[in-house]
């Protein structure tokens, strides 16, 4: 059976490891065709804007895309591309897992295994209501949590522990100080976590979570909270199993579902084929699950692992001397 998907090859490093993503993901041998679609600077060049339409268009038929980092050029254009997609598409749920792999430079390289479930369209990180005073001194910006969100996203975070087989949600928040947009946003979890009786769920304020994330981040499980706590608490996360190299993310919502590298397009060593592919692998194995294909998402997650227990090919990042595509080739030997 075949699938189309959206392939988005981004900007800086995005073109090389997208290159190796695809050559793993041919491999495996799942089917998959690609319409290349594009978005950032090579938009901007090719066609005069950065999301073109044909780009919308071809992610709203096909309802999933894989992406590569875009750069968002400063002064022009959206304040964010990827802020841009996940409202027009209304990705309301960022899913981000850090997981302990070998043969990384981590501070845990075993025993580690989160998942942050984050609130993708509302909160101070969209910055709506951004202004400042006329003579420069005072700048203002409006924070808005609602029901709805709140509910959807915690729901989403009980529902999926619950498909994976976790036991345990941690709901993070600042209700103690922000006691209207963050105290609702408690409120509604506590409703929706009574509806999960077999799912644990402690809650803990996010300045206290930060500091147990590192110092005892095997007693985390899943995460779930708002946009802009997600958004440091999941690169936290990503800074104790390794950096963002091994950072895969997710943006979910009911129409459309978008997978990407959470790393940044990383225009110094663009060009020089050393970028490690491993993030937007990973995020490729998200997609296979979203798409309900569970054990090609194992059968790829297992091919990177082994790779990375050989030390075979590995990036310079990771302490080799290995190159892009090269340790893609090692990854897809192993499907």
């Amino acid at each position: 059976m075949t699938q189309t998907i959206t392939v988005i090859r981004g900007d800086g490093i995005g073109p090389e490891i997208m290159e190796a993503t695809l050559h793993v993901l041919d491999a495996m041998q799942l089917g998959l065709q690609y319409e290349f679609a594009e978005a950032g600077m090579a938009a901007l060049e090719q066609h005069g804007e950065l999301l073109p339409q044909a780009t919308l268009d071809s992610i709203r038929t096909h309802r999933i895309a894989l992406k590569s980092p875009l750069t968002t050029p400063v002064g022009g254009g959206f304040s964010s591309i990827n802020v841009e997609l996940r409202k027009r598409f209304d990705l309301y749920a960022n899913v981000r897992p850090a997981k302990s792999f070998p043969n990384t430079k981590s501070r845990f390289p075993s025993g580690v295994d989160i998942i942050t479930v984050r609130e993708n369209t509302e909160g101070a990180y969209i910055g709506e209501g951004q202004t400042l005073s006329a003579d420069g001194e005072t700048a203002t910006l409006t924070q808005k949590v609602t029901r709805r969100g709140s509910e959807r996203i915690v729901r989403y975070a009980f529902d999926m522990a619950r498909r994976i087989g976790r036991k345990k949600v941690t709901v993070v928040h600042k209700a103690n100080i922000l006691k209207s947009t963050s105290g609702l946003f408690l409120k509604t979890a506590r409703e929706v976590a009574a509806q999960y009786p077999d799912i644990e769920c402690n809650e803990m304020i996010v300045d206290a979570c930060c500091m147990k994330l590192v110092m005892e981040p095997e007693k985390f499980d899943v995460i779930v909270t708002t946009n802009l706590f997600g958004d440091i608490i999941s690169d936290l996360c990503a800074g104790l199993v390794g950096g963002l190299g091994l950072a895969p993310g997710a943006n979910i919502g009911t129409e459309a579902a978008i997978f990407e590298a959470v790393h940044g397009s990383a225009p110094d060593i663009a060009g020089k084929g050393i970028a490690n592919p491993c993030a937007l692998l990973l995020a490729a194995a998200q997609m296979l699950d979203h798409m309900g294909r569970p054990a090609d998402a194992t059968r790829l997650r297992e091919a990177i692992v082994a790779t990375l227990e050989a030390k075979d090919s590995l990036t310079p990042d990771l302490g080799g001397t290995g190159t892009t595509l090269g340790f893609a080739r090692a990854i897809a030997a192993r499907v």
